[in-house]
């Protein structure tokens, strides 16, 4: 066998074949050679990549730092609106892809809708032919667990949200009566849904938060925080001349906050402000319009949206939901200046002392007014370097999550 000195194998002969567990003392690259590498499906409840929005960007850079991790990773899509993508080969040594159901019919299933339409006896058959672990990224793919079930075998779900928690919020954002009721009727099957997590052998939370609910109610919770881009720090220092808002915009808590920065906040003010995202609707544009002073930047691609991060003087951050973590906090902590939050989107996340946290629209106002004074310094970026590149360490996550699975 040979091995890169930067992992420890502990190996244990099985009949013929060699079953080896690895310690991961993990560097930045760690290889395995030979007939000993660690394989593991993961189930993606969407193709992830590109990596532009929360829950496919964890996934993307979970592949990565599993395969800098020495792990094999057999890849499960469920794809719609998304087209397959060859750079996932780089990190998988296969991708499968499954066909996303969608109709009517669905929505009156015992199931939720995010897992009845990803049920797929492809999915079972293909996972059923070896005792590989399975990473279940969300409730959203754990159809097929009942059919997999083993002894000798490690199932996982990352969880990206409370999932009913996730849903009841969208529909309290959301003012169409049909959506509205569809989100309603979806939270309360995934609160009854959710016991399918009972028959996993570990759920890795992706947040403080999520983990205090799960490590209440299962065992095996460990909390893992989210995989992003960001390897280091990196912040340019000095002065910006315009405040940032940005997330996918096509998502109605993210609309909602948007329009309660321009409406309660912005509009009060003369102060440069631009709200970048994927797909703005119109009741956004028209209510930016009328202030000279807010922008909207519509689909920008990843360079463009980092350069608008970076160069901010300020990023403006809101969530009116508590679960699961933003990763555009983190986007903004490694790569912006001064961050400006409103309670939500930092409690139980341990990134709160990184960031200045409004409580109002008052303090809203008045933190913009001071931080459009204040250069971004070299100690506020060292601060950021010594709890986020130790916390947030993908290196350091894929550890937990392997420990989990093999």
């Amino acid at each position: 066998m040979k091995c890169l000195c930067y992992a420890t194998i502990i190996c244990t002969k099985s009949d013929f074949g060699i079953s080896s567990k690895i310690l991961f003392k993990l560097k930045k690259n760690v290889h395995v050679w030979g007939n000993f590498m660690e394989k593991v499906h993961l189930i993606a409840f969407n193709v992830p990549y590109p990596a532009d929005y929360g829950g496919v960007i964890d996934i993307f850079y979970k592949l990565k730092a599993l395969k800098n991790a020495g792990v094999e990773v057999i890849l499960h899509c469920f794809e719609y609106g998304r087209e397959r993508s060859e750079v996932l080969n780089d990190y998988c040594s296969k991708v499968y892809y499954y066909a996303r159901r969608s109709g009517s019919s669905y929505l009156i299933d015992t199931y939720p809708y995010i897992v009845s339409t990803r049920v797929s006896s492809e999915l079972t058959t293909h996972l059923k032919k070896d005792n590989h672990p399975v990473l279940f990224e969300g409730l959203h793919t754990t159809a097929c667990i009942n059919d997999i079930l083993s002894p000798q075998r490690k199932l996982v779900v990352r969880t990206h949200n409370v999932e009913h928690d996730y849903y009841r919020g969208l529909m309290e954002a959301e003012n169409n009566l049909p959506r509205k009721l569809f989100f309603y009727s979806e939270a309360v099957k995934l609160k009854r849904y959710e016991k399918i997590l009972s028959k996993t052998t570990g759920i890795a939370a992706i947040s403080h938060a999520d983990y205090i609910y799960f490590n209440e109610k299962f065992n095996n919770v460990n909390y893992v925080p989210a995989f992003h881009p960001n390897n280091k720090v990196d912040i340019l220092i000095g002065h910006g001349e315009y405040a940032l808002f940005h997330g996918n915009l096509s998502v109605p808590e993210n609309q909602r906050a948007a329009l309660h920065l321009i409406e309660n906040v912005f509009k009060k003010l003369d102060y440069p402000f631009i709200i970048a995202g994927k797909q703005p609707g119109n009741e956004i544009y028209k209510a930016a319009c009328i202030n000279n002073h807010i922008k909207v930047v519509a689909d920008p691609d990843e360079k463009e949206m980092n350069t608008l991060i970076r160069h901010a003087q300020m990023n403006i951050l809101m969530t009116f939901q508590a679960t699961g973590i933003k990763l555009k906090l983190l986007a903004s902590l490694f790569g912006g200046r001064h961050c400006i939050v409103n309670p939500t989107i930092v409690d139980n996340t341990g990134l709160a002392s990184l960031c200045q946290v409004a409580h109002n629209d008052a303090e809203f106002i008045s933190l913009v007014e001071q931080n459009a004074k204040i250069d971004f310094v070299e100690d506020a970026v060292q601060k950021r370097i010594d709890l986020l590149e130790n916390e947030m360490s993908n290196v350091k996550n894929a550890e937990k999550l392997l420990k989990m699975l093999f």
